[in-house]
């Protein structure tokens, strides 16, 4: 058979169902195969595809999907979506055409054939793995890559195709679904001495567990399971949050640079922390990360050596391993026949976190102006509003984003997700066409800011073609909220690029969707976020602008200083504005300030 009708059988065979894509010459025999074999969708950017298929990935579902681009500026094109798949560890593989093998271009040539570009060079820095295959490859081979992209730390599998290799006639057997590839993760049951771990979880008093992104669903209920037995609090990352229901009894919120206050000034308090699958970045400790649990010790269990290893922060019991293998080797120390009353020795730490958390108000915001809608207020009525089978989609930067993650109660059965690695704009709207394709039984909840949004308006062509169930919201501040603060608060309000008044142009929001054939509304006053229940049940997309004041503020969150030797950070149980006295000294009992 013809070669791309091979690689599109096998890759079927090998779990693929669809395939985001931009049409382009290089990849025409390809696209033609893998039309009879997937459900195909056209974008009108390659962007868009990338990161569709990213977030379609990393849903739960029978689906999962592969991005096909052309050569040249259809990989140039690709590689901020590349860039955010693999900062997240997320499943992708991409498959980017290119010209003929003899017309590829030598070392001293700049470009020999028609838009060709070195496009295995130009994504390996920005891929888990980057080739370009010169000669056919059989069933195997397409087995490995699928499984280097989708096993140990997770990421993004490039692959430069030549066209003429996609028409050549070949005679290859199609593999089943086997893993050829070598694993690297080590088993603790074996290899780990968690000796020292369990020593120091008995002794201590103020045990916390952090869930990050690489715990699965099924991972969290142990911990979660284990936690409620031992009394125990959970908090979560941002990848973490949809891990468990922001109602449970164990749970106390995100910790983060811009964290919820509660969340941000208990966690700091621990004697203990165990952090099972979060990379812990600069913005989970804070870029003051040497005052991260200033008063505790961390045990961080990654698949990565790397990030156990990097001295930020310092990791006193680091642990290379898969979650799930740490969790069955580390709970079955404490199995119901321990004679250590765990639960008894938490009790008070766990009764401190519950009144700090009734003390300390998640929405600490007002609108300049009166009866204005707040985003804090509207994430509290959207959170609300939304089911527990809803797929929540946020943006990836700026205040409507990190504004999200301080507000939203998520609820148990909800997915939620971003891309906060690469906090690229307007990531929101193609994420949520990925979400729709997982499951078109499951609404899609996708927040974005306007600034945001306008970068990534061609999207809206599939929003249409397909009537996807998105309803999207855009906070629309009439700018970049947090570069104009930034410049407010750092260079006198020397605004610069930030809104309509420095040069920032905007659409007519409803000219623009009424264009797209999309349904559209806006809310002003608090009034209008009652309407919102009604809103989001209508079937197919619709977009609503939330209109919030231009100087609306985003509080709390870390206050940075410009001095001698660069900015300095507050850690992260010191947010502004500042506490008043007499609540600072109640609920940071454990530690001098």
């Amino acid at each position: 058979m013809k070669y791309s009708d091979f690689v599109a059988k096998q890759l079927v065979e090998l779990g693929y169902t669809h395939c985001f894509f931009l049409a382009g010459g290089n990849i025409m025999h390809l696209l033609e195969s893998f039309s009879r074999c997937m459900e195909c969708i056209p974008v009108a950017h390659e962007n868009t595809g990338i990161i569709a298929a990213e977030y379609l990935n990393s849903l739960p579902g029978d689906t999962k999907a592969i991005a096909l681009v052309t050569a040249g500026p259809g990989i140039t094109n690709s590689l901020t979506g590349i860039s955010g798949a693999n900062l997240e560890s997320r499943e992708l593989l991409v498959i980017g055409g290119t010209v003929k093998t003899i017309d590829i271009s030598s070392e001293k040539l700049r470009q020999r054939g028609i838009q060709e570009i070195n496009g295995q060079d130009t994504v390996k820095p920005l891929a888990k793995f980057s080739e370009r295959i010169m000669e056919v490859k059989n069933g195997d081979y397409w087995s490995n890559i699928s499984k280097i992209s989708s096993s140990d730390r997770k990421g993004v599998a490039f692959i430069e195709f030549p066209i003429d290799l996609q028409s050549k006639e070949v005679d290859f057997k199609i593999v089943e679904n086997k893993n050829l590839y070598e694993s690297s993760i080590k088993n603790p049951d074996k290899e780990i001495d968690l000796a020292g771990l369990a020593n120091e979880f008995k002794k201590a008093f103020r045990v916390s567990f952090l869930i990050g992104g690489g715990c699965s669903k099924e991972i969290s209920i142990e911990i979660i399971d284990f936690a409620r037995k031992c009394n125990i609090p959970i908090f979560t990352t941002y990848n973490g949050m949809d891990r468990i229901d922001s109602s449970h009894p164990n749970y106390f919120g995100r910790p983060n640079t811009w964290g919820q206050r509660y969340s941000n000034i208990l966690f700091q308090q621990s004697d203990l922390v165990i952090v099972f699958g979060s990379r812990l970045g600069l913005q989970q400790t804070g870029f003051n990360h040497k005052e991260f649990v200033p008063v505790g010790k961390v045990c961080q269990i990654d698949i990565d050596e790397n990030e156990l290893t990097k001295g930020h922060p310092v990791v006193d019991f680091p642990i290379c391993s898969d979650v799930g293998m740490f969790c069955y080797s580390f709970f079955k120390l404490f199995n119901k026949n321990s004679k250590i009353k765990i639960s008894e020795a938490h009790e008070e730490w766990m009764n401190f976190c519950k009144m700090v958390k009734d003390e300390l108000p998640l929405n600490e915001e007002s609108s300049p102006e009166k009866g204005r809608i707040t985003p804090h207020l509207f994430f509290e009525k959207i959170s609300e509003a939304s089911s527990s089978n809803d797929i929540i989609i946020p943006c990836s930067s700026g205040g409507a984003f990190t504004c999200f993650y301080q507000m939203f109660n998520q609820k148990n059965g909800q997915d939620i997700r971003s891309n906060k690695s690469l906090a690229s704009m307007g990531y929101g709207t193609s994420g949520a066409i990925g979400a729709s394709f997982s499951n078109i039984n499951r609404k899609i909840i996708h927040i974005e800011g306007d600034g945001g949004f306008i970068q990534n308006i061609s999207a809206l062509s599939t929003i249409s073609h397909y009537n996807l169930n998105i309803k999207t919201f855009i906070i629309n501040d009439g700018g970049y909220a947090s570069i104009r603060m930034t410049q407010s608060n750092y260079f006198n309000g020397n605004y610069i690029g930030c809104d309509p008044e420095t040069g920032l142009f905007f659409p007519e929001w409803e000219m623009l969707f009424k264009s797209f054939n999309i349904k559209y509304d806006e809310l002003v006053t608090e009034n209008d976020l009652n309407k919102i229940p009604n809103l989001i049940n209508n079937q197919g997309p619709m977009v609503i602008v939330i209109n919030i004041h231009p100087y609306q503020t985003y509080m709390p969150k870390i206050s940075s200083r410009i001095t001698d030797t660069g900015m300095e950070s507050n850690p992260l149980h010191l947010m502004t504005p500042d506490l008043e006295e007499n609540i600072k000294h109640k609920v940071l009992k454990y530690i001098s300030v």
